[in-house]
C-alpha cells in the first residue's frame, strides 16, 4: 500500500467536493479547482474524509494512487488556503515591478522582460532600502503558481560564483570559490 496514498484528506469547512464520472471538482473561498482522473482510481468521500483507492497492484496503478492522493490534497488545500512563493532578485541594478497582470523585470539585460501573469494569480512587488527586490506570487492553483515561479526563475538563474540572479527566499545556494590566481 502507498505511503501517501493511503493518508485520507481532510475536507475543512467551506470547500465542497464533488465527484462526476472521472472528474472532480474542488471548490472553496479562493476558488474552484477541476482534475481529470484515470480509471485505476478510485474516490470514497465519507463526511469530511476524503480517501483515494486503487483497483488493482500493478505498477502503474500503485503510481497513480499517491499523484492523485497529492494532487487532490494539493487541490483542498489550494482553495482553502492557497499558495505563496516569494523569490528575490540578487544583483546590482536588478528591478521588479507589477503592474495589474504585467510583471516587469529588469535583469541586467539590454531590455526589460515584460510578463504576463495568468488572472489566476495574484502579483505583488516589494524593494526596500538597503534590501533585494522582492516578488510575491499567490494562487490558489499550486501546479501553476510554481510553473510561474519556474519561468521567472529562468530568466536570470542564480549563478554560483557572486550569486546573482532570481533565487527563492530562503534558498541556499552552493557557491564555489572561483579562480584562485598565483603561482
Amino acid at each position: 500500500m502507498s505511503r501517501i496514498g493511503k493518508l485520507p484528506i481532510t475536507i475543512p469547512a467551506g470547500v465542497t467536493v464533488e465527484l462526476k464520472d472521472l472528474n472532480i471538482t474542488v471548490k472553496g473561498k479562493l476558488g474552484t479547482l477541476t482534475q481529470e482522473l484515470k480509471k485505476e482510481v478510485s474516490i470514497e468521500i465519507e463526511g469530511n474524509q476524503l480517501t483515494v483507492n486503487r483497483i488493482d497492484d500493478e505498477k502503474q496503478t500503485r503510481s497513480y494512487h499517491g499523484l492523485y492522493r497529492s494532487l487532490i490534497n494539493n487541490m483542498v488545500i489550494g482553495v482553502s488556503e492557497g499558495f505563496v512563493i516569494k523569490q528575490e532578485l540578487v544583483g546590482v541594478g536588478y528591478k521588479a515591478e507589477a503592474k495589474g497582470q504585467v510583471l516587469e523585470l529588469a535583469l541586467g539585460y539590454t531590455h526589460a522582460i515584460h510578463m504576463l501573469l495568468a488572472p489566476e494569480i495574484l502579483v505583488e512587488t516589494e524593494t526596500l532600502k538597503k534590501g533585494n527586490p522582492t516578488i510575491t506570487l499567490k494562487s490558489h492553483n499550486k501546479q501553476l503558481i510554481g510553473q510561474v515561479a519556474a519561468k521567472i526563475r529562468s530568466f536570470r538563474p542564480p549563478e554560483p560564483y557572486k550569486g546573482k540572479g532570481v533565487k527563492f527566499v530562503g534558498e541556499e545556494l552552493r557557491r564555489k570559490a572561483g579562480k584562485s590566481a598565483g603561482k
